[in-house]
């Protein structure tokens, strides 16, 4: 594999990215198809925002491309990358810029009804943040619905187990086992 794949796990907060991410990443490991995770959301984890980066999108491509070019070094050519809007066509730019020219992106949105979203959301956000996070979740889900480019392979959640969602998902990028030994 001469150039980088990277797998963009989008959705709304609650929608289930970083669990089956991890699974997805679990079921690659199985196999032994070698890959990187990155939670994108600690990628840009500051505040206050740096001056002139209020939506702190320049500190997280320059965290992205250090990283990757560690992982890079490495051999490493598959990338799992979450983030709530990760999977939306400005971001694209981003990517092609810190994993190379010729960067392979496989965008999956994953999708769940209001009400599994405040299941879940109320289960994990024990502080004081749930009706932000909630507020917020409704938000992105209505800004995911209208501007994810068609390209994106829409994954619903509700109700169904992980690792069937990561089956689904692994499906899409046609990634297994690499009998080459490619990384």
């Amino acid at each position: 594999m001469d150039h980088p794949e990277v797998l963009l796990i989008g959705g709304r907060a609650g929608a289930g990215k970083t669990t089956v991410g991890w699974e997805v990443s679990d079921r690659l490991r199985a196999a032994g198809t070698a890959h990187a995770v990155i939670e994108g959301d600690c990628l840009g984890q500051v505040h206050p925002a740096p001056a002139g980066d209020p939506r702190r999108s320049s500190l997280t491509e320059a965290n992205l491309t250090a990283v990757w070019r560690n992982y890079a070094t490495l051999g490493y050519r598959r990338l799992i990358y979450t983030n709530t809007v990760s999977v939306l066509a400005d971001a694209e730019g981003m990517f092609v810029r810190a994993l190379g020219p010729g960067v392979r992106i496989v965008r999956v949105l994953l999708t769940a009804t209001d009400a599994t979203v405040h299941g879940r959301l109320s289960a994990r956000e024990i502080g004081s943040g749930l009706d932000r996070e909630l507020a917020g979740s409704a938000r992105k889900s209505r800004l995911l619905d209208d501007q994810a480019p068609p390209d994106t392979v829409r994954v619903p959640t509700d109700g169904r187990p992980v690792p069937e969602i990561a089956a689904e998902i692994l499906a899409v990028t046609g990634w297994s086992a690499a009998p080459d030994g490619a990384r």
